[in-house]
């Protein structure tokens, strides 16, 4: 075993990509009430990679407007200041890190799993009357401590990939069996150093097994659209493993069938084309 502390973890968090300013100053205003959007719409113009991300975002069918809209200022006054900054915030993220770690880490079938996880939550986020932003960002950086784990210490973390390949196991088990240390523990540690407000560092934390208050919350969401992710086999993973969903978390959010269905094709239908705006260059 090597053993990775969270210490350490922290440590090396600032040798992680640094994200750009814009979405820095954007992450702060998820815990604000008084927000200037025209002076934070002004600042997202600048960049240009951004801002064509987004207004490609906006304009798919997933928010099914009836005119194009063409500019940030634009996309906030339809779709709300809310939408916007998590989709620039989402794409800002993506586009942080590239793609070196692990030698048996698939960058690109990590974000379509990450992708597709966000557009399911956000779904049953509708569905159920949650916050739908605060879904779809929990729901792409829910896995995010493995980004970590494979950029600070990529060989241990191919010894667990090779664990969880030879045990036939989840990958969360693998990393704590090589690692001493798993991706949710280290995914709420970024959270914490990029300062999400405690709601999406408690998805992180807690996707796997969420329980007491999060029941009912963003963590059971989360939860519930990981697991369908995985049943659909959106990111095309050749040993895709469904995981058990916590029985308390799927009771909590009281979806029928009719709407369960609904969470399926609104996934499936907006999946490929999220995934080439957002992904393409991984």
């Amino acid at each position: 075993m090597t053993r990775i502390t969270l210490e350490q973890v922290v440590a090396n968090v600032r040798d992680l990509p640094t994200l750009p300013l814009i979405v820095t100053e954007l992450i702060a205003t998820f815990d604000q009430a008084d927000v200037s959007t025209s002076e934070l719409a002004a600042k997202v113009s600048k960049d240009q990679a951004l801002t064509a991300k987004t207004l490609r975002l906006a304009n798919s069918s997933f928010y099914g407007l009836q005119c194009k809209v063409r500019t940030i200022e634009q996309a906030i006054a339809v779709l709300g200041f809310d939408s916007v900054r998590a989709l620039v915030t989402s794409a800002g993220i993506i586009g942080a890190f590239g793609g070196a770690g692990a030698a048996g880490f698939d960058f690109a079938k990590f974000w379509r799993h990450a992708v597709g996880t966000a557009l399911c939550a956000k779904s049953l986020a509708r569905l159920t009357g949650r916050n739908q932003e605060f879904a779809f960002v929990s729901g792409l950086l829910h896995d995010i401590g493995r980004l970590v784990l494979v950029t600070i210490c990529p060989k241990e973390y191919d010894e667990a990939i090779a664990y969880r390949a030879a045990h036939d196991c989840e990958m969360m088990a693998a990393e704590r069996e090589v690692l001493s240390i798993d991706h949710a523990v280290v995914g709420r540690a970024l959270a914490e150093h990029w300062k999400f407000p405690e709601l999406i560092r408690r998805a992180i934390a807690n996707h796997h097994a969420p329980a007491g208050q999060d029941l009912g919350d963003i963590a059971s969401v989360v939860h519930v659209a990981d697991a369908i992710v995985h049943a659909l086999d959106l990111a095309g993973q050749d040993d895709e493993r469904v995981p058990a969903v916590v029985q308390g978390a799927w009771d909590s959010l009281r979806i029928d069938a009719a709407g369960l269905r609904r969470v399926f094709a609104d996934t499936e239908s907006e999946f490929d084309n999220a995934c080439q705006i957002l992904i393409a260059s991984h």
